[in-house]
């Protein structure tokens, strides 16, 4: 049994031996190209959301009225001319 064991190592070492020693053998032809997958469809665009409304402008408020306008006060009488005689003298000092 021992000696079946190591006779079939023996000839497995021979037959790969021979394999990789052997010189290599004309390239094969070259495979077909595949064909190129199908392309996907694109997806569906989204819609466009609705547009808000403005909201109310607001109403203007009220002018005030005007005030009434005073009258004019009255006015004053001339005072009485003084009498002069003649013995008065004024005196004005320089500046």
């Amino acid at each position: 049994m021992r000696y079946s064991k190591l006779t079939a190592v023996t000839l497995m070492t021979f037959a790969l031996s021979a394999c990789i020693s052997a010189p290599a053998g004309p390239p094969g032809p070259q495979g077909a190209t595949g064909g190129t997958g199908a392309t996907g469809s694109t997806g569906a665009t989204g819609g466009t959301g609705a547009t808000g409304y403005t909201g109310a402008t607001g109403d203007t408020g009220a002018t005030g009225s005007t005030g009434a306008t005073g009258s004019s006060g009255a006015r004053g009488s001339t005072g009485a001319k003084g009498s002069t005689t003649g013995d008065t003298m004024i005196i004005v000092p320089a500046r």
